[in-house]
């Protein structure tokens, strides 16, 4: 068995040709940027995550791994893409050499990523739907003609800053966005994230922690 570093995961030529791929994918189905981007601040932020918690280094970058990797059963298809991603990723992982008890975690995280299917099982799942669920920003927004915007073009794009906020002694991690309301009204916004955002407090007391969110200036949850 070998070490797997976050590094040889992050430069892999496979892995990233199955990112590539996957977006591509997505940008024909209409959806946001699920590309480099998208998964390496997901990594990032799962980190930190857990880093803030105290949690061991090995985990953290086990951490990092499953982020990174956790979208690329896009390429598959959108429709159960955290399941067929486990899968690839579990194959990936076992083939580069990864002890059976770490693939094992990163695929337990990335099979239950989806708010449709999504439970946070472990730590590093319950991080990485933290991390996932917050990368709300208009650079995802690939569609730059506002008139034809549909609605998650809308509510992406409306958000002008974001920022994910843990405060260990409170027990508390805040998503604090800020909403141009003229682009598109606060209700929409829990529209199409409520799901996402239940879904965040469930991985938020997984892990110790109150999940709040704040949208200009107001605590809502």
């Amino acid at each position: 068995m070998s070490l797997v570093t976050f590094a040889s995961i992050q430069n892999n030529p496979e892995i990233r040709t199955y990112i590539k791929r996957a977006d591509e994918t997505l940008i024909t189905l209409g959806f946001t940027e699920h590309s480099f981007a998208h998964v390496t601040k997901t990594a990032q932020t799962a980190r930190d995550i857990l880093e803030a918690l105290h949690y061991e280094p090995r985990l953290l970058e086990l951490t990092q791994i499953a982020g990174f990797m956790h979208d690329i059963g896009n390429v598959v298809n959108r429709v159960d893409h955290a399941q067929s991603g486990a899968i690839m990723a579990f194959r990936i992982l076992d083939k580069l050499g990864m002890p059976a008890d770490e693939v094992a975690t990163i695929v337990t995280a990335i099979g239950n990523h989806d708010e449709g299917t999504a439970v946070p099982v472990n730590a590093v799942a319950a991080a990485l739907i933290l991390a996932d669920k917050s990368d709300v920003r208009r650079s995802r927004v690939r569609n730059q003609d506002i008139t034809s915007f549909d609605i998650h073009d809308r509510v992406n794009y409306s958000v002008v800053d974001s920022s994910l906020r843990l405060e260990p002694e409170g027990k508390t991690i805040t998503l604090s966005i800020t909403i141009d309301t003229e682009i598109c009204a606060v209700m929409n916004y829990f529209e199409i994230f409520l799901g996402r955002m239940v879904l965040c407090r469930r991985a938020a007391n997984y892990l110790g922690l109150t999940f709040k969110l704040d949208i200009n200036g107001q605590t809502l949850l």
